[in-house]
């Protein structure tokens, strides 16, 4: 146990105190034989509140209690032969534990994979499942970062789902959050300066180049090696790591990187680390031996912002420099659209440009929306909710068939309509009504009454963003469905989607008419972003449509909010609608 300040540390072991001795570097130990859930936690000083342990395996009873002894059954493994799955090739998709399902359970999850593997996903991302105080959560407020949360299953569970999805040749990515803990039940502070003075959005930044951050490094680099190596995960996507404050000679995510790339030979497969970050830097995924961090990839909001803007008309806060056809171009063929450009909604210019020569652009996952992009709405509105279902279809086809590597959002492939809003279980009265009162504060300024945001901490708000299964069968989400099946097949079928270079992506456009052309090689993903029909000044076999599209001389003639794929040449060939 790592705690340098204290002048006494015991191990209490099921109920039963142990004096624990000091050591070199703040460390305190003890033997004491303990077997499988045996529940302990520790003492400092002569404070009598039994701490859990800050690396447990285990927490049965929730944060606030004490850990269990807990290691997985090593026979429960299935995947020997699980070889694992590089980023690129990849398509992603993001869940929520809790609100994927019903039950909201690991094993209610697994049986819905085969749902995934139908649709064409390759790795599912799952958000936070650390555990975090109270029932359900987002999983960003976690505290508990060695644990499972029990209300999802728990280390058990999880190794189940793990262990199914390899099964059927499904990756799993894990959301890790490194830059702040919850505002429940961190008692970290109380063993060592693991916490800084400095604060970022969601609270205290975490010690990373401060007295004792040897220690705090430790601590976060062994939990990412832990998910990887004894729950057998196939990548972290780590999140908004532009708050991880560390002006060491060695970021910590440079230092992470070697350790993932280390595990990765021992374990003979590859490990992926993928970056959450808002700054537009190409240093995060350049290779290390170019003078970058190293990671695999990174999130791509700036395709986010350029596909919605141009399909939804959205122009508010972040969306303000977006919306433009030459911005979607800019964005789709040379990865961010702020790139040394002047940002309006930061009011200072932003960004980098990306080597497109040398970082691929499967190394920037794009998506039409995420949890952020919905749930940091005011009431959590999906795409669904204000845009027709060929709208949808058009965004699915730009990202889809883009160089990034793809990433699904849990319903957005049959427009689900249910909500996905910001909810929250605080078991602190105090924290509970702050979280409440914070959350209509910050939409008021935009227009928002009270009365319409909803209350995180309304179980109500949980219940309502729960995935609703049976629309699947139901138009128009059928439809919308298929469509999502025949753009993964394409992409999986044509060698032109797979080429990750951005320098052989091409796009042409008329903002006046609002056609757009994304060119993959010889195929053309031709969209129609206006309501009336028009006939685009290109000619192919239609590979795959959103509605019939036929050709004339000047073109091919597309309904309104709709798209069709091309591959160019003589003739129209023959016309395939979804």
């Amino acid at each position: 146990m790592w705690a340098p300040a204290a002048a006494a540390v015991r191990l209490q072991l099921d109920g039963v105190e142990h004096p624990m001795r000091r050591n070199g570097g703040g460390n305190w130990s003890v033997r004491v034989d303990a077997g499988q859930g045996a529940r302990y936690g520790f003492l400092i000083d002569d404070d009598p509140t039994v701490l859990p342990d800050p690396r447990s395996a285990r927490q049965p009873d929730g944060v606030h209690e004490t850990s269990a002894v807990h290691d997985l059954d090593q026979a429960v493994w299935t995947d020997r032969n699980w070889t694992g799955r590089t980023l690129a090739g990849s398509v992603f998709y993001e869940l929520h534990l809790g609100t994927f399902t019903p039950d909201g359970t690991f094993d209610a999850a697994i049986e819905r994979l085969d749902h995934l593997v139908t649709l064409g996903v390759t790795t599912v991302e799952l958000m936070p499942v650390n555990a975090f105080d109270g029932t359900h959560n987002w999983g960003y407020d976690g505290v508990g970062w060695y644990a499972v949360q029990e209300s999802y299953g728990g280390p058990d569970g999880l190794q189940r789902f793990v262990d199914a999805c390899h099964a059927r040749g499904l990756a799993v990515c894990l959301d890790v959050v490194y830059n702040h803990l919850g505002p429940c039940g961190n008692y970290l502070p109380r063993f060592g300066p693991y916490l800084t003075e400095g604060r970022n959005t969601w609270g205290r930044s975490l010690n990373l180049d401060g007295p004792g951050s040897d220690a705090v490094r430790a601590y976060i680099i062994d939990n990412a090696l832990r998910w990887l190596r004894e729950f057998h995960l196939d990548a972290l996507r780590i999140d908004a790591v532009h708050a991880l404050v560390d002006r060491t000679a060695t970021h910590l995510l440079d230092e992470l990187a070697v350790e993932t790339t280390a595990l990765a030979a021992h374990l003979g497969r590859p490990l992926s680390l993928i970056a959450e970050s808002d700054l537009n830097d190409p240093r995060l995924i350049t290779p290390r031996a170019a003078g970058g961090y190293g990671l695999t990839g990174q999130w791509n909001d700036d395709l986010h912002h350029a596909v919605h803007t141009a399909v939804s008309g959205e122009r508010q806060g972040y969306y303000a420099d977006f919306g433009s056809l030459s911005c979607l171009a800019q964005t789709l063929t040379h990865g961010f659209f702020h790139a040394g450009t002047y940002s309006s909604f930061r009011g200072r210019t932003h960004g980098v440009p990306l080597r497109r020569d040398l970082l691929p652009g499967s190394a920037l996952l794009g998506y039409t929306c995420n949890h952020d992009q919905i749930g940091n709405r005011a009431i959590g509105d999906r795409p669904s909710a204000y845009l027709t279902p060929g709208q949808l279809a058009v965004k699915a086809a730009l990202v889809l068939l883009s160089a990034s590597t793809p990433m699904l959002f849990m319903g957005e492939e049959w427009g689900a309509r249910t909500p996905f809003q910001f909810f929250t279980s605080h078991t602190d009265p105090v924290v509970a009504a702050a979280t409440a009162t914070g959350r209509r504060a910050e939409f008021a300024e935009h227009g928002w009454s009270g009365d319409e945001v909803p209350d995180p901490q309304d179980p109500a708000t949980f219940t309502r963003s729960k995935l609703d299964w049976t629309e699947v069968g139901r138009e128009p989400h059928a439809r919308l469905l298929a469509c999502y099946r025949g753009l993964l097949a394409l992409r999986r079928s044509r060698p032109e989607f797979a080429d990750p270079w951005l320098e052989r992506v091409w796009a042409d456009y008329d903002e006046a008419r609002r056609w757009f052309i994304l060119r993959r090689g010889r195929i053309s993903v031709v969209c129609n972003l206006a309501e009336d029909e028009v006939v685009i000044p290109v000619h192919g076999r239609v590979l795959l449509a959103w509605s019939p599209a036929t050709e004339s001389g000047a073109g091919i003639l597309i309904s309104g909010h709709s798209f069709a794929v091309l591959e160019e040449g003589d003739g129209a060939g023959t016309v395939v609608t979804e």
